[in-house]
């Protein structure tokens, strides 16, 4: 599936790959030369706590090199404010509270609430997407449809 990024997320994959290969891959590597110089294998919980690192470590890198190879990098200077897509910032009210809040859709490796970035995979996310200003949005979520209105959309 295509995640879709800015181009500094996107720089900043490519920089904890790199990161991974260079640096992380090596010290696996001796960590677990260490522990073999340790002894008898069958009994060496040092060895295979190594073993199992780098195993994760792997595992980590052929991830982050699937997500790389299908990441789509969207350029915000040609993004449609007409209506709600990835990187807009859609400020909505919930109807039903009369809460109003502001969210930046983005895609799922760069979601951070706290940050007010919802991915476009998201409940909240799925119901605003193709919204206009003044259209009414409805959410499924646990405790029942949560209706949204679209205030504003912006860059």
């Amino acid at each position: 599936m295509s995640e879709y990024v800015t181009k500094e997320t996107f720089e900043r994959m490519k920089e904890e790959l790199q990161r991974m290969k260079a640096i992380d891959r090596p010290a696996a590597s001796r960590a677990i030369a260490e522990a073999r110089e340790k002894g008898d294998l069958k009994e060496n919980a040092e060895y295979d706590a190594a073993k199992e690192a780098q195993g994760m470590l792997e595992a980590k890198i052929k991830q982050l090199e699937g997500v790389i190879a299908n990441a789509k990098i969207v350029d915000t200077t040609t993004i449609d404010t007409s209506r709600v897509s990835i990187l807009t910032r859609v400020t909505i009210t919930n109807l039903a509270t009369k809460k109003t809040v502001t969210y930046q859709i983005v895609g799922e490796k760069e979601a951070d609430l706290k940050a007010g970035k919802i991915s476009a995979s998201s409940p909240i996310g799925k119901g605003l997407m193709g919204k206009s200003k003044g259209e009414v949005a409805e959410v499924n979520a646990p405790t029942g449809v949560i209706k949204f209105k679209v205030e504003d959309i912006t860059i």
